[in-house]
């Protein structure tokens, strides 16, 4: 008689729980779950959004991979832009965390000026500032020519396009410099103090103490950057829309113009699934090879 009030007690417990967490199973289901299987229905089938979608099983997959030169090109592209933006802004931010660990006067401050720029990076009106001040007769140039240099073609030549964009993502390095900056703090003061002892001067007491110390903030900035890399779309689209000659048209690019420019939302889906898959093989490498860098204090791994 008893269990079966215990019983009784528990599924209670269950239903109010379950009702108390009710908006946020909705909210999921309808504004997650639901869009993310339905893209992958849409991702076999011929959909502009007015019609019905028609099934054509793998024809989007194998026009992407064996047709379409634009998917191929935004690949490479969000690639190289990932490859150099992700790095560039995790060294920027753990030199940055660097100097404000150190204790001056004022810090408190610069720490807050320097977080700003993560509050604001990734709107299209910092973007739309980014280009007017790397236009021909933008901001940047004028300087240049107050300093007697030549004006620089920044959004008119390959190179220097991917270079600005690159740029702006680095720029946004508040997040993860906050992140570095409480890792820092975490390491004891008594290993850099013993090494000190032991002669060690501050280059090998940050690769030997510090760098270790925090590589499980690496490892975690190193992924959260990355898809965050792979997955950019604003500060391409607004300061050089993918030109010149395509050379910043990440893939972001190329699934927006599918889906809302030529209003293939099958093939954009596609696209976006593809996009998916990267970013999870990528991830899993990047777990799989924390075993080898990723150093944790207690022992103890994911």
């Amino acid at each position: 008689m008893r269990q079966n009030q215990v019983k009784k007690k528990w599924k209670m417990r269950d239903v109010r729980g379950l009702f108390y967490i009710s908006p946020w199973i909705i909210g999921f289901a309808a504004l997650q779950l639901y869009p993310f299987l339905s893209s992958l229905y849409y991702s076999f089938t011929q959909y502009n959004v007015l019609g019905s979608p028609k099934w054509v099983g793998l024809a989007n997959y194998v026009r992407l991979f064996t047709i379409d030169p634009d998917f191929k090109k935004s690949i490479l592209v969000t690639m190289e832009y990932a490859l150099f933006s992700v790095p560039a802004k995790l060294i920027f931010a753990l030199l940055i965390a660097i100097v404000l660990n150190m204790k001056l006067k004022g810090i408190n401050l610069c720490r807050t000026v320097y977080y700003i720029p993560s509050i604001l990076g990734g709107s299209v009106a910092v973007s739309a500032l980014w280009r007017l001040m790397f236009m021909s007769d933008g901001i940047l140039n004028k300087l240049f020519a107050l300093a007697g240099l030549p004006p620089v073609n920044w959004l008119g030549q390959a190179g220097t396009a991917m270079f600005t964009i690159c740029l702006l993502q680095v720029w946004q390095f508040g997040s993860s410099m906050v992140l570095f900056l409480a890792a820092l703090k975490q390491i004891p003061v008594d290993l850099h103090e013993a090494a000190e002892i032991d002669g060690a001067n501050r280059i090998k007491r940050f690769f030997y103490i510090t760098l270790p110390m925090i590589t499980p903030i690496v490892f975690f900035n190193l992924i959260m950057q990355s898809i965050n890399a792979l997955q950019n779309f604003t500060s391409a689209f607004v300061i050089t829309n993918g030109g010149p000659l395509k050379s910043t048209y990440l893939i972001g690019m190329k699934l927006y113009t599918e889906g809302f420019s030529n209003f293939k939302m099958g093939y954009a889906s596609a696209i976006s699934w593809i996009l998916f898959v990267i970013i999870l093989v990528f991830t899993l490498l990047v777990f799989k090879s924390s075993d080898a860098w990723v150093y944790y204090e207690d022992g103890g791994d994911f």
